[in-house]
């Protein structure tokens, strides 16, 4: 497990394994672990929170998991709750139509 990066972040736990499924739907969780710095279980309990809610699809291959993230469904806060996943995940992950502005110096 990496060290959490210092102070807060915009995304919360749910939201980095989200990105990470949607970046690597091949990804097996002790990598996600990794890459978002936190436990395993942390991370399977995520996934089950996501799955449940409706935001993944978890398909067996093998004995691998894939995971489909659902590009339609909305965020949960009434806040951001006109924003598809698919949408935020294709600006997060550079696949949006938008050229990328400065960013925090």
């Amino acid at each position: 497990m990496t060290a959490p990066p210092p102070g807060w972040t915009f995304l919360s736990n749910h939201g980095h394994v989200l990105v990470s499924l949607a970046a690597d739907p091949d990804a097996r969780i002790r990598d996600v672990a990794e890459r978002v710095g936190i436990t395993e279980r942390a991370v399977q309990t995520i996934v089950g929170d996501l799955e449940e809610a409706g935001y993944v699809v978890r398909q067996r291959i093998g004995r691998r998991n894939r995971y489909t993230v659902v590009p339609q469904s909305r965020f949960r806060h009434p806040v951001e709750q006109h924003v598809r996943v698919g949408d935020f995940l294709s600006l997060v992950l550079g696949r949006g139509d938008r050229p990328p502005g400065p960013g925090p110096a």
